[in-house]
């Protein structure tokens, strides 16, 4: 009978969980060739680096931004070929969760939805550049949540025994 009640406690606890895609939105973008037409008369051979950054706001209570950062710059031997910053966002109304799980519904869930919309931007900037298409492969943001997570804790017990020796 108590498991019972456990369980139920717990499915209510589940369904009062919402969480709701509002609006995805290109925040901003920038391509840039600074080379120039000289860049079309080498031989292509790119060095594709990518970067990537979520940064998250509370816009009111229950409402959030999650903004997407993708920099991708691509080399030809030392010089920069092209590079394109985009930055897509979306609106998302969470309930229900709190510190940890609000965390890494913000920092896995939205971005791992914004992803795509930011891979088809890349994509289509560069190729209207009359550059080849570049298709990103996936991301994983659990795992990089996880990892990110992983060295927070490592650095909060390295600075703890620091303070300890002190």
């Amino acid at each position: 009978m108590a498991e019972e009640q456990n369980g139920a406690a717990a499915n209510a606890e589940a369904s009062n969980v919402q969480f709701q895609m509002q609006r995805i939105y290109l925040k901003d973008l920038s391509f840039e060739t600074p080379m120039g037409a000289e860049v079309f008369k080498k031989q292509w051979k790119p060095q594709v680096n990518q970067e990537l950054n979520t940064k998250t706001a509370k816009i009111e209570d229950d409402l959030y931004e999650v903004a997407l950062t993708l920099t991708i710059t691509v080399k030809l031997e030392d010089e920069t070929a092209f590079l394109v910053e985009v930055q897509q966002a979306g609106l998302f109304g969470i309930t229900g969760l709190e510190g940890q799980q609000l965390a890494q519904a913000l920092n896995t869930a939205c971005p791992q939805i914004l992803f795509p919309y930011a891979r088809e931007v890349v994509d289509n900037v560069v190729t209207k550049g009359s550059f080849p298409a570049l298709m990103l492969p996936p991301i994983n943001f659990d795992a990089l949540f996880s990892a990110a997570m992983q060295q927070a804790q490592q650095q909060a017990e390295q600075g703890s025994e620091e303070k300890a020796e002190a």
